[in-house]
C-alpha cells in the first residue's frame, strides 16, 4: 500500500510541475478559442462513451462560442489509437481527448508499448462525469452477494466464468482484483466490447460481468440480470438496495466508470484553466445534466489537479494488480 501511494504521488508531482510552468504565448491564450476545437473520442460512434461525449460537446460549443468537432478514433488497447493522436498534436488547446480510464490508466498499466506516456504526454483538464458500475450475475447462478460468489468459486475452482469488455480493460482488471482479494480461481472470458459481453451474460454463456449503468441498467430493471454490488463509494439512487463493494467486504474494488478530458502536454495553463471553466459551465446547464442523467451519468467535475491525482492513484492501483496477478500481454 505504501509503495503504491508513493508511486502515485511521484506521478502526480510531475503534473503539478506542468501546472506551475510559466504561461507562454500569452496573447494567444487571451484570444482562445479563435477557431473550432477537435474533441477526440477514442471509441467508435454510437456507443455510450460517444453518446455522453456528444452531449457534453454540444453545450461546450455554445459556452466557448466555437464549433466543437467530435472525431471518433477507435482502435488499440483501451482506445490507444485516439489517445496517441492527441499526444502528438500541437499543445494549443485545439485538440483534446475525451476518454474513460482505458487509454490513461488500465491500458497503460497492461500495455507498455502504446506509443505514448499517459503522464508525460498529457495535461489533465478535468474529470467530467462518472457512472456507477454494477457487478451482475445471471439469475441462474445460485448467489446473492459477492461473498456468495467467492464461496461458489472456492467450492468449484475454475467453473465460474467472468466476462469482460476485453483483455486489459477495467472490467478485466477488476475481476483479477477480486481473485487476489478472495484467493479464488475462475475463467476470464474477454469480449470485444460491452455489447457482446452483455449478450453473453444474458444468454448464460458467462455467469458474471461488470458493466456501467448506461448499458446494463435496462437489463437489471427487466430482471434479466441480478446486480449484487455497485463499485462506487456509496449506493446509487437508481438501485439503492444494491450494496457497495466496500459494504460487501471488498473496499479496494471501488472503480467508477468516468469520463474525463486531457490535452497534449505543454498546453498553456491559461488554456487548461479556460477549458476547465468551460466544461464546468457546460455541465452546470440543467438540460445537459438531464440528458446525462437519462444515461445514468452523474456530473462530477473538479480541478485539473484533482483529476491528475485521480489518474495517478488509479494507474498505481492497476499496475499493482497487473504485477500481482502476473498479467502479460497476450
Amino acid at each position: 500500500m505504501l509503495l503504491r501511494t508513493l508511486f502515485a504521488a511521484s506521478l502526480y508531482a510531475g503534473w503539478v510541475l506542468q501546472f506551475a510552468a510559466p504561461v507562454y504565448a500569452q496573447s494567444q491564450d487571451q484570444t482562445y478559442p479563435a477557431r473550432p476545437i477537435k474533441v477526440v473520442v477514442p471509441f467508435p460512434p454510437g456507443g455510450p462513451t460517444d453518446g455522453m461525449a456528444r452531449i457534453i460537446s454540444d453545450r461546450l460549443g455554445a459556452v466557448l462560442g466555437q464549433s466543437i468537432i467530435v472525431e471518433n478514433r477507435g482502435g488499440g488497447a483501451g482506445g490507444s489509437v485516439g489517445a496517441k493522436s492527441v499526444a502528438t498534436a500541437d499543445p494549443d488547446g485545439y485538440t483534446i481527448l475525451m476518454t474513460p480510464g482505458g487509454s490513461l490508466t488500465t491500458g497503460p498499466a497492461v500495455h507498455k508499448d502504446l506509443g505514448y506516456d499517459p503522464f508525460k504526454d498529457f495535461t489533465p483538464v478535468a474529470k467530467l462525469i462518472e457512472t456507477a458500475q454494477y457487478i451482475c450475475v445471471h439469475p441462474s447462478l445460485p448467489v446473492k452477494s459477492l461473498a456468495d460468489v467467492a464461496a461458489f468459486a472456492k467450492a468449484s475452482p475454475g467453473k465460474l466464468t467472468w466476462g469482460s469488455q476485453g483483455f486489459g480493460t477495467g472490467t478485466h482488471l477488476l475481476s483479477e482484483l477480486f481473485k487476489l482479494e478472495t484467493g479464488t480461481s475462475f475463467v476470464h472470458v474477454p469480449y470485444r466490447g460491452t455489447a457482446p459481453m452483455l449478450a453473453a451474460l444474458l444468454a448464460n454463456e458467462i455467469q458474471i460481468a461488470t458493466d456501467p449503468s448506461t448499458t446494463v441498467l435496462p437489463h437489471i430493471q427487466a430482471g434479466n440480470v441480478l446486480p449484487i454490488a455497485v463499485t462506487m463509494p456509496k449506493r446509487t439512487a437508481k438501485l439503492p438496495d444494491v450494496p457497495t463493494t466496500a459494504e460487501a467486504g471488498y473496499p479496494k474494488m471501488v472503480a467508477a466508470f468516468w469520463l474525463g478530458v486531457v490535452a497534449p502536454a505543454g498546453t498553456p495553463p491559461a488554456v487548461i484553466d479556460k477549458l476547465n471553466a468551460a466544461f464546468r459551465e457546460s455541465l452546470n446547464e440543467p438540460a445537459t445534466r438531464a440528458r446525462l442523467d437519462v444515461l445514468g451519468a452523474d456530473v462530477s467535475i473538479g480541478t485539473p489537479q484533482e483529476f491528475g491525482k485521480l489518474l495517478a492513484e488509479e494507474y498505481a492501483l492497476w499496475v499493482g494488480v497487473v504485477k500481482a496477478a502476473n498479467i502479460t500481454v497476450q
